[in-house]
């Protein structure tokens, strides 16, 4: 599915933006904690922009909802875990903490469901 693939080219995009900030603007003001903090969200952001482009790939072998709910909790995923470490380690608000492992909830959620597809196929 195009959406897929736009989406996965779009997160890539961004999180070479974010890790370049990242490795430029904000290495001097925070600190090595943060910084790897702000890092693992650039990391699983690039991961999951791949895996988009593993779901647009599925659907042009199995269309099914499966593959679609795959993508969506990638995308899904990638807002909530990358996004929250970043707003976490910009804003300081450490409670979002909390909420980062929903994110991964979801990354492991669209990695079992696009599994479950190609082995139902």
């Amino acid at each position: 599915m195009k959406l897929f693939f736009g989406l996965g080219a779009l997160f890539a995009a961004l999180g070479v933006a974010f890790g370049a900030f990242g490795a430029h603007a904000l290495r001097s003001s925070l600190s090595a904690a943060d910084l790897a903090t702000f890092e693992t969200g650039v990391r699983y952001q690039m991961y999951h922009a791949f895996g988009l482009f593993v779901v647009a790939w599925a659907t042009t072998q199995w269309n099914t909802q499966t593959v679609q709910a795959a993508g969506w909790a990638f995308v899904i995923g990638t807002v909530v875990f990358s996004g929250s470490l970043y707003v976490l380690v910009l804003s300081g608000a450490r409670w979002l903490g909390a909420v980062t492992p929903l994110g991964g909830v979801a990354f492991i959620s669209g990695w079992a469901l696009l599994a479950w597809s190609a082995l139902r196929a």
